[in-house]
């Protein structure tokens, strides 16, 4: 995907960039760093990381994000090779990739710690998944793949 002994780059996308996404990127950095560079970033942004993920990731992992981690907007990251997005359920821009995808998962903010902790599972989970894609080259690369609008690919299909 990238150059010669060059880490691919993978970025999680969510709206706010205070959740999921810093919790993507911090579980990435400590289940996958020797596979890829974790990065996250949201359309906007929040002043800060969520309160309870901060808690829950330290307890859990033992991973303080505030030390390493801040709310960062798309542009504030470089660009990536893998774009994840969380499940947003709103417009997400298109943003370079050779590989996209998109988890689903929905927001624990401001549900209960066992939420949360499914949550991080969940997370965790997918990144050891997407770690053991990269290893066996198991991913589509979409590089050269035009996507269209849903509007067009209507017209085109009548075509």
């Amino acid at each position: 995907m990238t150059g010669i002994n060059e880490k691919p780059k993978v970025a999680f996308i969510c709206v706010h960039n205070s959740c999921r996404s810093q919790i993507a990127e911090a579980l990435g950095k400590h289940v996958a760093k020797g596979v890829f560079d974790s990065y996250s970033a949201g359309t906007e942004t929040k002043d800060r990381i969520n309160q309870d993920a901060v808690r829950l990731m330290k307890k859990t992992y033992g991973i303080d994000m505030e030390r390493e981690q801040v709310p960062k907007l798309l542009g504030d990251i470089p660009p990536v090779d893998i774009v994840v997005t969380m499940g947003c359920n709103v417009y997400c821009p298109e943003i370079p990739a050779k590989h996209r995808e998109d988890w689903g998962l929905d927001d624990p903010t401001g549900q209960s710690d066992d939420v949360f902790l499914a949550t991080m599972t969940i997370i965790e989970n997918k990144i050891r998944d997407l770690k053991d894609r990269i290893l066996n080259d198991r991913l589509i690369d979409i590089s050269n793949t035009v996507i269209l609008h849903p509007s067009v690919s209507s017209v085109v299909g009548d075509l």
